[in-house]
């Protein structure tokens, strides 16, 4: 008989459910790696299509590849109109994400090749998916404001059109490459907890669209893309709060988050914030909109100085909590960081849903089928004597 290891109350932290090839993580040393290369030198020197070609992949595109993708990206830069139609329909105050999950199976029926489970056509379904969910969440930006989604700039890139296409005004380089760079860092995470949901709705040979949408709801979580949201929510809460050292501090004492502070994996500060850091100080002085930039880094440094006093240095800002003023001061509403964040992780979704479906590390089990512990009423093997309705008593008697 096959022996099962209890892991309860553990978030499934430290048990190792499969190999990939995709990404990597040290948390020690607050390193995070993508098909072998460091996230520094992609976030400096690469673009986020060059790397979302590289996770679907395996490697850097040559430039004709590149050039090639680009296109390909380009030529489905836009979503079947029936589809615009049911957002036309949707609630206006629904939720970004809510709307996003939405129209993520709303595709699957456009889908020429729907029933073809071939890696070819799992890749052309990556690029259509890379190339619709930010058409889908800058529409939905629009429509649930009474405004008319916008049509595909040729002459502005991935991150470029987004921004047009969610604010009707065509963002300036350094703002659409700030976006880029953002894109490039949220990317892939491994098996964080929407990866892990796409990867396990796949194994059970469900198609792409399904196992995005699982993704995407949870993604939606306060406690895993929803958490630049809370971020912001609490700057705009201490801008005018008296004594922020002293908020900080009651918040810790009782047990409450800072939010965007800590991570399950890194014991250092996340490798993706060193960028964002310095990234929202030029924004704030580009924008003159420094008191962001100058709350977040008061938060930080008297919260550090708070954990370590108790002992608890490993607590350091995430990738949350510097890009949550980073798209305020871009002008995104606190409702659409969430979404950015899923229009960039889809790279990754759709490489780890590749590699589950087609093995590209080390064979693994076919279908996720973790056990549970069970601790409710017991009454033998026989189980527990069914009573008549009018026989049974009140459960509080």
């Amino acid at each position: 008989m096959a022996q099962t290891v209890s892991v309860k109350n553990t978030g499934l932290r430290g048990v190792t459910v499969a190999d990939t090839k995709v990404s990597f993580i040290d948390g020690n040393q607050g390193i995070l790696i993508y098909r072998g290369y460091r996230i520094e030198e992609l976030a400096e020197r690469s673009s986020f299509l060059e790397v979302a070609f590289l996770l679907l992949n395996g490697y850097l595109p040559t430039p004709p590849e590149l050039k090639s993708f680009e296109q390909a990206i380009a030529d489905e830069s836009d979503v079947p109109e029936y589809i615009y139609d049911c957002m036309r329909k949707f609630p206006t105050a629904a939720n970004p994400m809510d709307s996003l999950q939405a129209c993520v199976p709303l595709l699957a029926m456009d889908d020429p090749d729907l029933k073809d489970e071939t890696r070819e056509a799992n890749l052309r379904r990556a690029i259509r998916l890379i190339a619709k969910l930010p058409v889908i969440v800058a529409a939905w930006s629009r429509i649930s404001n009474g405004l008319a989604p916008l049509t595909y700039d040729p002459n502005l890139s991935h991150a470029g059109n987004f921004l047009w296409r969610m604010t009707g005004e065509k963002p300036d380089p350094q703002t659409a490459k700030d976006l880029d760079c953002c894109l490039i860092l949220h990317a892939d995470h491994t098996f964080n907890a929407s990866t892990f949901a796409c990867r396990e709705v796949c194994s059970t040979m469900a198609h792409m669209y399904a196992a995005v949408a699982a993704g995407i709801g949870a993604l939606s979580g306060s406690l895993h893309g929803g958490a630049n949201t809370k971020v912001m929510e609490m700057l705009l809460r201490l801008q005018n709060e008296p004594d922020v050292s002293n908020w900080i501090k009651n918040q810790i004492d009782s047990g409450q988050k800072i939010m965007g502070l800590g991570h399950a994996v890194y014991k250092t500060m996340d490798p993706r914030a060193k960028f964002l850091k310095p990234m929202a100080t030029r924004l704030a002085k580009a924008r003159k909109m420094e008191k962001w930039d100058d709350l977040s880094k008061l938060v930080e440094k008297v919260s550090l100085a708070e954990f370590d006093k108790r002992g608890k240095s490993e607590i350091r800002p995430n990738v949350d909590f510097y890009s949550a003023p980073v798209y305020f001061m871009m002008d995104i509403p606190k409702d659409f960081f969430t979404p950015i964040f899923a229009i960039s992780r889809i790279a990754g979704w759709c490489s780890h849903i590749i590699e589950e479906k087609f093995g590209e590390a080390q064979e693994k089990p076919a279908l996720y089928r973790p056990q549970a512990e069970y601790v409710g009423n017991y009454c033998g093997l026989m189980g527990c004597e069914y009573s008549p309705l009018s026989e049974r008593p009140h459960p509080g008697n």
